[in-house]
Formats: structure tokens, sequence, C-alpha cells
């Protein structure tokens, strides 16, 4: 009786997620309830291909939970609280925003003054340049952490230089690279963004050891792979870090880590970060919003607020391949950060079709389902 009552719990929670092919059928018609045992295997076989289609729209609709952003429960509509969230706006917007913007532009003074004429004039001693870049880059990251008013606790001992390790972390917003890099300054692993953004990547980040790469370059993962072999190797280097989720997720979930990160023959160091969405989303959707968007809004929220957990190193155990123990790295970091685990590929989010084709699919399939029960 328990594994009975057990199944039809399972069986209704999975009909709240199943669509509804009436919902995808011309206006009108009906689905017409036919004796038991009328559809046979035959007609399932008959529209086995469209069958297909349906369940990549269904697994794919399972899919794009991963990149959208939830938007919070509407609680200011309503005569008392109203004005109390119009007062919040006015403190936000007027008063925090250009303090902020005031504080992150003197960030920004003091940064270049700094960071320019060391670059170029200790160009004949490497070692005490690097460290002068390093400190310099951290200090603008706490600058712009500052202009969120973030609230990052960090957990865990303090990231080292040392060869033969790479640390790997769950993705949510570039600003991931940011909160991590005012405590530690990583050489980063990330995709090559235009505008004001590559320019630092080519120019500033270029200086930590940082690897850029093109997605839609084939040629570019063998020499990303290269530079990722002989960075790990160097003891002088800054700890290298990568986001094997490949692209920004919505610290709801994780999606499939790239293997790469986890054949390089060293030790992993995995970082699980988790924010609080109490006063934003930290979530970046690249493909609804440009990042300097993305920090505006960042800019003028109360506080950014956030956990960032360093855990225990893992190393590659006897007989496990490169796969299993990318998974085996995952489990660790969605069980400190609390992120469910989802068996899809995140660059599946730059190649899947858009909603209007598969509304077209979706009603397609459910017209020929109705054409199949009518002729019985």
């Amino acid at each position: 009786m328990n594994n009975t009552g057990r199944l039809k719990s399972s069986s209704s929670e999975l009909d709240l997620d199943r669509p509804n092919i009436e919902d995808y059928l011309p206006s009108g018609s009906t689905i017409q309830q036919e004796p038991h045992g009328k559809l046979s295997l035959h007609d399932l076989l008959n529209i086995s291909p469209t069958l297909s289609e349906a369940a990549g729209a269904i697994v794919d609709d399972s899919f794009t939970r991963c990149f959208k952003s939830n938007p919070p429960e509407p609680w200011n509509w309503n005569l008392y609280l109203f004005p109390l969230w119009c007062f919040g706006v006015v403190i936000r917007y007027l008063i925090l925003f250009p303090i902020r913007v005031i504080g992150l532009t003197l960030g920004w003074i003091i940064f270049l003054s700094s960071f320019i004429p060391v670059h170029f004039l200790l160009k004949g001693h490497d070692k005490l340049r690097r460290s002068i870049e390093r400190s310099l880059v951290e200090m603008m990251c706490s600058f712009f952490v500052a202009s969120w008013t973030g609230v990052v606790k960090y957990h865990g001992p303090r990231p080292s230089r040392r060869p033969k390790q790479v640390f790997v972390a769950n993705h949510t917003s570039m600003i991931d690279f940011i909160v991590l890099e005012q405590m530690t300054a990583f050489a980063v692993i990330m995709q090559k963004h235009p505008g004001w953004v590559g320019l630092l990547q080519s120019t500033i980040l270029e200086s930590l050891g940082c690897i850029w790469f093109n997605r839609a370059e084939a040629k570019d993962r063998e020499i990303v792979a290269k530079k990722l072999r002989d960075h790990v190797q160097g003891a002088d280097n800054n700890p290298l870090l990568i986001f094997p989720e490949g692209t920004c997720v919505n610290n709801h979930y994780t999606v499939m880590f790239k293997k790469g990160a986890f054949e390089l023959g060293c030790t992993v160091c995995p970082v699980a970060i988790k924010y609080n969405k109490i006063f934003v989303d930290a979530f970046w959707n690249s493909r609804k919003q440009s990042f300097t968007m993305h920090l505006l809004q960042l800019m003028t929220s109360w506080a950014v607020v956030c956990d960032v957990w360093y855990l225990e190193p893992q190393n590659l155990k006897p007989g496990e391949t490169p796969i299993e123990f990318a998974e085996r790295v995952r489990d660790i970091i969605s069980l400190r950060a609390g992120l469910k685990k989802v068996p899809w590929d995140g660059y599946l989010k730059y190649s899947r079709p858009s909603p209007k084709h598969r509304e077209r699919k979706q009603q397609s399939f459910a017209e020929l389902v109705l054409r199949r029960l009518e002729e019985k």
C-alpha cells in the first residue's frame, strides 16, 4: 500500500509539469475519449517521429529552467506598503546609486594612476611588477564589490599559489570572477567579450595570465588546452580559475561540467558560490541584458549578498575517468551550495531552437495525435 501511495504521489507530481496537449490544439478542437484498448502499438509507431519531436520540446522546457531569472514576488501593491516601496526607490536611485558611482569612479582613478606606471616602468622587474599588479587588481575588485554594497562571506582557507592545482566554481554571472578576485588574484579562463569588458581583458587582466577563448572557433579548444597545461606547471603563476559549466546558470541548478579542467593531471579545488536573492538576483542573462546593464541593476539594488566556500581539494581516483571526476566535483559543489544537478550541456543554450519553433512543433504534434484518435 505504501508503494502504491508513493507511485500515485509521483504520478501526480509529474502531471504538474506535463504539458496539456489541448493547449496547442486549434480553438474548438477536443480529444475524444476512446474505449480502453483501442489505441494499438501500431498507432504509436506511426507517430514515433513526432513523439521524438514532442519529447525534445518537453526536455527543452526542462532545460530552459536553468537559464531563466525568477522575478521576486510583488509585495508593494497595497495601500500601506506602496509608499514605503517608493521611499526605497528614492533612497536606492537618488542617494545610494550616486554615492556608489562616485566610489567606483574614485577606485578607477586610483587603480589606473597606479597600474599604468607599474606596468610600463617595472618591465625589467617581473616578479615585483606581477606582485603589485595582483594587489591592484584585488583592490579594484574590492571597489566593484563595494559599489553593490556587497556582503560576501568566505568560508574555508584562502587559496594559495601552488603548482599543479586548478580552482573550479559554479557560474552565475561575470561578477563571480570579481567576488573571487577580491580575495585572491586568479588567472581565469573566460569567453572573449566585446566592448569595454573586452578591452579590460586584453589589457589589465592579461597581466594576470588570464586565458581567453571564443566558442565559435573550434581551433581555440586545442590552443586553450595547451595554455592550461602550461599554466598549471608554473609555480609563480597565479592560481587558475575555471568555470567548467561554460555558461551562466541561474544559481538554482548546475549543468554538466566540461572535462577540460579535470584531465590536466593536477589537484582540483572546488569553490561553491551561492547568492542570496533577498535584495537582487545576481544571475546574468547575457541574451537579454548587457553586462553594463547588469552592473547598473546591481548598483541600484540594496545589496548583493553571497557565500563562498573553498572546499577540500580533490584528486583523480585510480580507475576514475575525467568525466566521472568532473561529476564527483559537481556533486560536491552542488551539495554545498544547495543547487540541483541537471544532466544538460550548458552549451546547448547557444544552439537550442527558438520558442516559436518549439510551439509550432508542439502544436503539430497535438494535431497529429488528434487525427489518429479521431480515425479510430
